[in-house]
């Protein structure tokens, strides 16, 4: 098992010897553009590419573990069995299993329709707007997607109006087919795997969440010293323009 950790953390980029700082363990994901394997394998991505610059600065080592889905790798890091988590918004309820490092970046979530069928949904100027009128929505199946979507789903779901995906790839797909009106989710994502199916989209003209997100570290086995070095990592990388340049590589907020 020592081998495999020490042959995921080589392929990451990240030194496999000790640290001299900290240590963490993180699952893979699929999440383009945030992290993805590129055309020779090798994990690339936004997030990933933001992780390693941090982890660089503060002299920390990353550990990855194989690709978990999304709500497994967030049970294994409740009950403690990962220490860091990326792109996490910070909530009360994660307050008594999680610290927070200072925003690395924020993250945007747009609503979208196909393009040629946003007729007589341009005039939805908000979420609470949405969920008064006669719209369909798709919508991701888990996470925080902001307090004005989290109002308006219980009166989506009684009226039968919302849906959930598990991928951007089934939400694409999902809207694609007619099986809504509308799509909600990351701006980025979203966006990346329209172009990689081909289907044009058109954004209504407003964010349903614009937010800082965080890496999430597991309180019960990371340490407040390891958040305050990945703090002052950032906050260094921040002032050098580095974060900056590699979001503007993504045309990132």
């Amino acid at each position: 098992m020592r081998m495999r950790h020490l042959l995921f953390a080589a392929v990451l980029g990240v030194s496999a010897l000790p640290a001299l700082a900290c240590r963490m363990t993180m699952a893979l994901e699929q999440w383009p553009p945030y992290v993805y394997r590129d055309a020779e394998g090798r994990y690339t991505g936004l997030d990933l590419e933001l992780l390693r610059a941090i982890f660089k600065e503060a002299r920390c080592t990353l550990v990855t573990l194989p690709e978990l889905p999304t709500a497994r790798r967030e049970l294994l890091f409740q009950k403690g069995k990962l220490d860091l988590m990326l792109a996490a918004s910070e909530t009360p309820e994660r307050q008594s299993y999680a610290r927070f490092s200072i925003s690395y970046r924020d993250e945007a979530v747009g609503i979208f329709s196909k393009s040629g069928h946003a007729d007589g949904l341009r005039q939805i100027a908000s979420v609470a707007q949405l969920a008064r009128g006669k719209a369909t929505l798709l919508a991701p199946k888990v996470g925080w997607y902001g307090a004005q979507y989290a109002a308006a789903r219980p009166a989506l779901e009684k009226a039968g109006r919302l849906n959930a995906f598990g991928t951007f790839q089934q939400g694409v797909r999902m809207l694609d087919a007619g099986r809504a009106d509308l799509l909600m989710g990351d701006v980025l994502a979203v966006r990346h795997e329209a172009r990689q199916q081909g289907v044009a989209l058109s954004a209504l003209p407003f964010l349903a969440l614009r937010a800082p997100v965080h890496l999430m570290l597991n309180a019960h086995s990371t340490s407040a010293a390891d958040l305050a070095r990945l703090n002052a990592a950032i906050t260094h990388l921040e002032q050098r323009g580095a974060l900056a340049a590699i979001r503007a590589s993504y045309d990132a907020p």
